[in-house]
């Protein structure tokens, strides 16, 4: 067995049967048909950044390790492609250093290239589906590479494809940005509505989302954690009528088909959670949306204390938070909404 510990960003002290770093595709595909000759289960990671795993992992793991960025350009957009081994947020710094512009509200999310779309991250009014133009992927069982372009992937709110169809047997090896060369700024969200659109510049969005996100998210090498830890949900027009009667100055963003997205951070700190612990496991002090592992915390005590916090915020208003990150159990990922229910 070996240890998982340095993998992942919640830092739980959990094993594997093997850890392989895979840095072509013919790797990928040689480990992933050994691993299956055997009947072991397999696990994609990329840098571990939106996992719980809950105990000791009974299989393979592959590190995604597929590296290189190839940049190319018409009058009116710029295109990446990006394998899916790079680091997300130092792309966005590549990027910006190369006058491309585009990412920077996706500044400072954890994880590699390959992992973006699988959850379509998102923050500060930017989802990797804005930004799209297809993503690469690897069908195991055949050896085959094909394209899904932004529409194929159904990308949702924290939702893809990837989640579903193609969940197992698959595995994401590249993607594709189309980023347009006249910029606009997105500055719906945050202090970034106090900057002016007619003079702010990209690097000003990056630096501001850099700072507020430091300023909230602790680093994983001194509390294990893995960002944000429940979707925000999105409620009827009705349910936030009723929810707005009974608490003031509820933060709340308006959709498209008419329902409200509320703030799960500002829904767990009005329910005075912040800091409150299980076992190892805690509500950061900074951060109500944030999860971490204070003191050698395991699977189970992260488990009860998100039941605990899911059922505190029910219970005062009707809102039924479901987990954001990823849970892995021995042979593979679970459903964390019946996890922690």
């Amino acid at each position: 067995m070996q240890s998982l510990q340095p993998f992942h960003t919640f830092h739980i002290p959990v094993y594997a049967r093997e850890i392989i770093e895979a840095h072509s595709i013919e790797q990928i595909q040689q480990v992933w048909q050994c691993a299956k000759s055997k009947n072991l289960p397999i696990l994609f990671l990329g840098q571990g950044s939106n996992m719980l795993f809950l105990e000791d992992f009974d299989g393979v793991v592959i590190l995604n390790r597929l590296f290189g960025i190839k940049h190319k350009h018409d009058e009116h957009f710029h295109y990446l492609h990006i394998n899916g081994g790079e680091n997300w947020h130092n792309l966005v710094k590549w990027s910006l250093a190369q006058g491309i512009y585009g990412l920077e509200n996706l500044a400072l999310i954890p994880g590699c290239v390959g992992s973006a779309p699988i959850q379509n991250i998102g923050a500060y009014g930017v989802e990797f589906k804005d930004v799209c133009d297809y993503v690469e992927v690897l069908d195991l069982t055949t050896s085959t590479l094909f394209r899904l372009n932004a529409e194929e992937c159904e990308f949702g709110y924290r939702e893809s494809i990837f989640k579903h169809r193609y969940q197992q047997g698959y595995v994401i090896t590249a993607v594709g940005l189309k980023l347009k060369k006249n910029w606009r700024p997105v500055l719906k969200y945050g202090s970034l509505v106090n900057f002016d659109p007619q003079s702010v510049t990209a690097k000003q969005v990056f630096d501001e989302v850099c700072q507020i996100r430091q300023s909230k998210l602790p680093n994983p090498d001194e509390f294990g954690n893995a960002g944000s830890f429940f979707k925000n949900p999105v409620v009827s027009a009705a349910q936030f009528a009723g929810i707005q009667k009974q608490v003031e100055n509820l933060p709340h963003f308006s959709q498209p088909d008419g329902s409200v997205k509320l703030a799960a951070g500002w829904l767990i700190d009005q329910c005075n959670l912040k800091g409150f612990q299980i076992g190892g496991a805690a509500v950061h002090e900074n951060q109500a949306l944030v999860l971490i592992n204070k003191a050698n915390a395991t699977g189970n005590d992260v488990i009860k204390l998100a039941h605990h916090i899911r059922k505190t915020v029910a219970e005062k208003f009707g809102v039924y938070l479901q987990p954001e990150v990823r849970f892995i159990g021995k042979n593979g990922e679970v459903n964390s909404e019946n996890a922690i229910s």
